[in-house]
């Protein structure tokens, strides 16, 4: 019994051992890096691709690394980033050469899109949204403004600020979150006349999903129709005051989600942030208002279409 005893003691000690070594080899290797690849891209700059990008940009980048202050894209201190993914402070992706993107390839830019991957081989952190499923030509538009003369994006030598990853998201971005593939074939933008298709599309790539999902950990980047509580809301961003503002259940749920929205009252609440006359959006959620009724119209049609989920958010 007692050389049972030893033997189970021993093992408790190496198991602590062992944990205790490999939580150690996270916190102290960080955010990992990897080899970068070269990836031959090269933009192709037309009036409607710059105002495509502009229109992108500003759903999708412009809520992150817009300072208020500079007044372009130099980065800021990220204070409605989820607090167990520890201090978040977005990069300056202006043209600058030194402390923007202006030293960046196309292929580069594509690269970090795509993947997460930056120029230096790091990981982005979870964060920074990831294009794996955009288009070949909505990708082509954003790099196509980003390399513009917009006022936003005019070079500013700010630098950026590094983030403080938690443990959870050092954890998460070894052991979880790896690098995104880059796509083996065109990716292109379903027809618009198909709305579900077209609304898909849409709702995903404007990252809808990832805030309106369950839990910013449980994410499947590849395969967002299978993280936790698709588009059922009860994600904790947080406000500019530091409060846990909750997401909404976007599901067709009828109780819980929005089974009982007209499409009328779906776009006036994305496009305008009104419900039944009175303001309903707080942020980090914004009105969408660069979105056409029809594509709003689309992802409203979409989102009929994702399972019901019964998940009552309280706000």
């Amino acid at each position: 019994m007692k050389k049972l005893l030893r033997y189970l003691v021993i093992t408790l000690v190496l198991l602590v051992v062992v944990v205790a070594g490999a939580a150690a080899f996270i916190h102290f290797r960080g955010v990992p890096f990897y080899e970068t690849v070269k990836v031959d891209f090269k933009h192709i700059s037309t009036p409607e691709n710059i105002a495509r990008g502009q229109k992108l940009t500003a759903m999708l980048c412009a809520n992150c690394h817009m300072n208020g202050t500079t007044g372009r894209m130099t980065g800021k201190h990220m204070t409605d980033a989820p607090p167990e993914f520890g201090m978040a402070y977005s990069a300056n992706i202006t043209a600058d050469r030194q402390h923007g993107i202006g030293n960046y390839t196309d292929g580069e830019l594509v690269y970090l899109l795509r993947t997460g991957v930056k120029k230096n081989g790091q990981y982005a952190p979870p964060y920074m949204a990831k294009l794996p499923h955009m288009s070949d030509e909505d990708i082509n538009a954003i790099i196509s403004f980003l390399r513009s003369d917009h006022p936003w994006v005019q070079a500013a030598a700010t630098p950026s600020k590094p983030c403080e990853p938690s443990f959870l998201t050092k954890f998460l971005c070894n052991v979880a979150f790896k690098p995104l593939p880059m796509p083996e074939k065109p990716i292109t933008i379903p027809d618009s006349t198909d709305k579900i298709a077209f609304g898909k599309y849409l709702a995903i790539n404007l990252d809808c999903w990832t805030c309106h999902s369950g839990d910013f950990t449980k994410m499947d980047i590849m395969n967002p129709e299978k993280s936790f509580h698709f588009f059922g809301g009860g994600n904790k961003p947080l406000n500019l005051q530091g409060e846990v503002v909750m997401t909404s259940n976007l599901t067709p749920h009828k109780e819980t989600g929005i089974g009982l929205w007209s499409e009328e009252k779906f776009i006036k609440a994305l496009k305008y942030g009104l419900v039944d006359g009175q303001p309903a959006l707080r942020y980090p959620m914004v009105p969408y208002t660069q979105l056409t009724d029809y594509e709003a119209e689309a992802i409203y049609a979409y989102l009929r279409t994702v399972p019901a989920i019964d998940n009552k958010v309280y706000k």
